[in-house]
């Protein structure tokens, strides 16, 4: 069963039949360059890195065999035996299960200390995520080219890797920047590269890695010097956030969303924001909880791991107005108008005249042209000038 999403009463579109409908102000925007992707942890799980749960899990066999033979011993927390553990450790437990992962990292490496010769927290995800070998998946390469902008591309991350630079290699050579060398978002071609806002493992395995994990690092780079909400705030204004890849409760995406809220109750000059939700039919209220913190949903189902928004960010790679393929926007007009457009499928009848609408007047000249040369029938000339009689704010 294919899940439709839940968006306000206005165009949404479906890039194929059989995949979900994307609102169209959203299509029209990254064809104008607009849009800015952000992707978390759940991008790189395909290429076998960990979620913040199972990381913090693994930290913790590493550091506190006792507690981690506790959480590991059930998936139902209430079946966990405490008897072993100390107070601060259940302290560390009741974090765990609220999935306040920075929390509970914090209070590990509070209680554990860092002594000469032992290794931190930080010491061990790095070595956790290096340890994987891991290679990019399909769907790095389908966000790396959603991410061009026309002329330039761009794109932020909270994962600590560098998948996405492996996978943009085959389109460009994208540029690095993490935590306090990330540039301040502008809608100039120079605002380009893989933006790390919670760090990055360094190419070169012996330097310093800075990276947000814990509670405290959070605090550091979230309130006291503000780097990554200073760089949020700049960027709702000049773009549609799209995040990829996240939970509404993952610890990234609360500090996040935090940002976005403060600063909108001050300001109403914030473009609007979407996030691909993975859902299926138990899901009652995770479309709702999405827009309650001032986020537009855009539902898939999540069913073999997620495989329809792979296919989805793929279509729309296809049909990019920046990078897609012309030949295939071509043939796909062709196949839509072999039909009378009152005999066409809704989905082709959207796609169509999504196409137009979204071209400027020598794409729509050109397309009209291309319509006409397969004698289609008129009613789809018709729906070509009432697109380009429509209203400028209507599309």
């Amino acid at each position: 069963m294919m899940i439709r999403p839940s968006v306000p009463e206005e165009r949404a579109i479906s890039l194929k039949h059989d995949l979900p409908v994307i609102p169209e102000r959203l299509l029209l925007a990254h064809a104008r360059g607009q849009v800015l992707f952000i992707a978390g942890a759940g991008v790189s799980i395909p290429s076998g890195l960990p979620s913040f749960r199972d990381l913090t899990i693994e930290v913790y066999e590493k550091l506190d065999i006792t507690f981690h033979s506790v959480i590991t011993s059930s998936e139902d927390p209430a079946k966990w035996d405490l008897s072993s553990l100390d107070d601060s450790q259940i302290a560390e437990i009741n974090r765990f299960k609220k999935n306040e992962f920075d929390v509970a990292l914090g209070m590990l490496e509070r209680r554990i200390g860092v002594g000469p010769g032992s290794k931190s927290v930080k010491d061990l995800v790095i070595e956790i995520l290096r340890g994987r070998g891991a290679k990019p998946a399909k769907i790095h390469s389908a966000l790396m080219r959603l991410a061009d902008r026309g002329g330039s591309s761009a794109i932020v991350t909270t994962n600590f890797d560098l998948l996405l630079q492996q996978a943009g290699k085959k389109l460009t050579k994208p540029l690095t920047y993490a935590l306090g060398s990330i540039p301040r978002p502008s809608k100039k071609y120079d605002f380009s590269g893989i933006f790390h806002i919670h760090g990055a493992l360094n190419e070169e395995v012996d330097r310093v890695n800075e990276i947000i994990i814990t509670d405290e690092d959070f605090g550091e780079f979230y309130m006291r010097r503000r780097t990554v909400p200073d760089f949020i705030y700049d960027a709702t204004r000049l773009y549609h956030l799209v995040f990829v890849g996240y939970s509404a409760d993952d610890p990234p995406m609360k500090y996040l969303l935090n940002a976005i809220a403060a600063d909108g109750r001050r300001f109403d000059d914030h473009k609007e924001r979407f996030s691909f939700v993975g859902v299926d039919e138990t899901d009652q209220f995770i479309i709702e909880d999405w827009k309650k913190r001032g986020i537009t949903p855009i539902s898939y189902h999540r069913k073999d791991h997620h495989l329809e928004l792979l296919k989805l960010l793929e279509r729309w790679g296809d049909l990019s107005a920046h990078n897609g393929k012309p030949k295939f926007v071509e043939t796909e007009i062709k196949r839509i108008v072999k039909k009378k457009r009152s005999d066409a499928n809704e989905s082709d009848k959207d796609l169509f005249d999504h196409l137009i609408r979204r071209g400027n007047s020598a794409e729509r000249f050109r397309l009209s042209k291309l319509v006409s040369s397969t004698g289609a029938s008129i009613d789809w000339a018709n729906a070509i000038l009432t697109i380009i009689s429509e209203h400028p704010s209507e599309a």
